[in-house]
């Protein structure tokens, strides 16, 4: 009985020959993480606006209502400013 001569499996034919390298699996993780900065910062762009305009929408009704005065505001701003340093 004659032998049947094995060809290649088709996964090991399209193989890339070569040496690994270790960079690029670092490159990739940077660019992972890069690119999940890019979103982050996108979404912190679109976000911001909005929670400014409603915090000023929230103090124009404070006014409004006679809840607080502009020294209040002002006051409150400055310890926000405290708390942060």
């Amino acid at each position: 009985m004659p032998f049947k001569k094995k060809t290649p499996s088709p996964m090991r034919r399209y193989r890339p020959r070569g040496r690994a390298t270790k960079t690029a699996a670092k490159n990739t993780t940077e660019s992972g993480l890069s690119l999940r900065l890019d979103e982050l910062t996108e979404r912190i762009d679109i976000v911001l606006p909005e929670v400014t305009a409603r915090v000023a929408a929230l103090e124009h009704l404070l006014l409004e209502l006679k809840l607080c005065t502009h020294d209040d505001l002002r006051r409150a701003r400055q310890f926000v400013r405290e708390q942060e340093a």
